[in-house]
């Protein structure tokens, strides 16, 4: 199990009786970004002597606990409940991990997967990515990363601006991480079994806008080759119709909530005692003192500002040089990576973001705080009598839930159709401009038990247990698989694998196991299941 990189060598876990799969985890593709490294593009990890030691997932990139974080011990456990919107992680996050079938193969395929979580919070380590059977039944050899998060991750802050070729003066710090893990990957992979020509890069929410920013970028180009985008999109406001919620801001709101972060620190800090105090004194320094003076801050500060304050926006900053000041333009141009890609999504995205809609005028659609949501999904037993009903977890303002315009199927599709649809939609029509090697699905399944079939359906990010065939422990999965859906959801992910490990290796995503043609957009193939069988079926 010891690999040559780089670096040096690593030595991972025999799983072969267990998985089918050796894997490494841990593998540091970067030095830790911290003291006059926060803030600025990744250095190559120093190299080291003798055989590292790569059994376990490295720290999680440093965020404030929420319910797709890491808990208080870096990994999916009950502590998650009691660690939100508190920091959790480590700065020193910059690792990845690899998985390869147990067998003598060599020049398979690659998977690159990046994760979700609104560029604010998210791990690799999270079970639902952990890339054992999708490694297996690909055949291919899959890698997760992880990036910084927030304002650690993303900050566009004149002092911060060196003059640097390397990408930074941008604050696109997470994407410049993930371009590091991808030369990464084209160094190193075939020592893992891997072919670095052969390299699919995948991603989910936050993940696939991050994807997709790439892309467009032209420093990425030649890093990936095929891309699987699932639930993203890389739209400003101007791209999209009225009342539309966009996927990407503009980078001059990033400057503002940059500007604002320095002068709540400096308050925070006691050099001023207000935020005007804070504009005075800040006029008075240099760019270096004040870069200084960021770096020099303890990074749980930083969060904990930047939460208290709701300077919490993460995301590409379409800065025009790593990002396209408008990325939908390049491609509708031709400036981006012509790759083979899928691009899907879920029915009911807008389920899992309830919160949005006060946007409306609205109270949020789930009544209960997160912990004690966490703690009921949790306790709760999917094979037994429900004793949770809709009305404990909904508002009532969105009761019936069915009802018509004002019910919360009728609410939470409004945000489907405003801000995830909308940004497919733009996205999906504009790459068919440049391209016809592009496929759509469409994730329907939604046989959870009561109530959460209701709260929850198809909701954002419901696909990917599915994708990766990781079915728990983990946030949701008390909530949603029961022996009852047991059949039909395993059926499902395994057509679903079928066609992920078709489009690795032949860049097509039509496989045997659809049990239908998959056509080229703008065909939808619609993934779904009864309790007992998959019902695949193109629209």
């Amino acid at each position: 199990m010891v690999r040559q990189t780089v670096a040096g060598k690593v030595e991972g876990v025999d799983d072969s009786a267990g998985s089918g799969t050796w894997w490494w985890k841990g593998i540091p593709f970067a030095q830790p970004p911290v003291g006059p490294l926060r803030w600025r593009a990744p250095v190559a990890p120093s190299p080291w002597t003798g055989v590292r030691q790569a059994r376990e997932f490295g720290p999680a990139c440093l965020q404030n606990g929420r319910l797709f974080g890491p808990g208080a011990n870096n990994r999916y456990d009950a502590t998650i409940a009691g660690t939100l919107n508190t920091p959790v992680g480590s700065e020193d996050g910059l690792t990845l991990n690899v998985w390869r079938p147990a067998s003598a193969a060599q020049q398979l395929p690659v998977l690159f997967f990046i994760h979700g979580g609104s560029n604010i919070s998210g791990y690799a380590a999270d079970p639902v990515y952990d890339g054992a059977r999708l490694a297996r039944r690909a055949n291919a050899v899959v890698v997760t990363v992880q990036y910084r998060l927030g304002v650690l991750g993303f900050l566009q802050l004149a002092p911060l601006r060196t003059g640097s070729d390397t990408g930074e003066d941008s604050g696109n710090f997470a994407l410049l991480d993930l371009l590091a893990a991808l030369r990464w990957v084209q160094a190193n992979i075939a020592a893992f079994g891997g072919d670095p020509g052969k390299v699919t890069a995948m991603g989910q929410s936050a993940g696939a806008i991050n994807l997709l920013a790439l892309i467009a970028s032209p420093l990425a180009q030649g890093l990936f080759h095929q891309a699987i985008a699932l639930s993203g999109g890389i739209s400003l406001a101007a791209n999209l119709p009225p009342e539309s919620l966009p996927t990407l801001l503009p980078a001059s709101a990033y400057e503002a909530q940059g500007r604002a972060l320095l002068l709540h620190l400096l308050v925070a800090d006691g050099k001023a005692a207000d935020l005007p105090a804070a504009e005075a004194y800040a006029a008075g320094q240099t760019d270096a003192q004040l870069a200084d003076f960021l770096r020099a801050q303890d990074a749980r500060t930083i969060l904990a500002t930047a939460l208290a304050h709701r300077l919490t926006v993460s995301g590409p900053i379409p800065d025009g040089t790593v990002v396209p000041a408008d990325p939908i333009a390049a491609i509708a141009a031709g400036r981006y990576a012509k790759l083979p890609m899928v691009v899907g999504i879920t029915r009911d995205e807008g389920k899992l973001f309830a919160p949005f809609l006060t946007l409306f005028g609205g109270k949020p659609g789930i009544r209960i705080d997160d912990a004690t949501r966490f703690r009921l999904m949790q306790d709760f037993d999917p094979d037994a009598p429900a004793a949770l009903g809709v009305a404990d977890l909904l508002d009532p303002s969105y009761l019936p839930a069915t009802a018509p315009d004002t019910g919360y199927d009728a609410m939470t599709g409004l945000i489907t159709r405003r801000f995830m649809e909308a940004s497919r939609d733009n996205l999906l029509r504009t790459l068919q401009t440049q391209q016809s090697d592009l496929w759509h699905y469409r994730f329907d399944w939604a046989q959870e038990p009561p109530p959460w079939d209701t709260v929850y359906g198809a909701a954002h990010a419901f696909d990917l247990p599915f994708v990766f065939g990781n079915f728990g422990p983990s946030v949701f999965a008390n909530a949603v698989n029961s022996r009852a859906n047991q059949a039909g959801r395993t059926a499902l992910s395994d057509a679903m694998m079928a066609g992920i490990a078709a489009f690795l290796h032949t860049g097509d995503p039509n496989a045997a196991a659809l049990g239908t043609a998959w056509l080229p957009w703008p065909a939808t193939l619609v993934f779904d299941a009864t309790a007992d069988a998959a019902r695949i079926g193109l629209r």
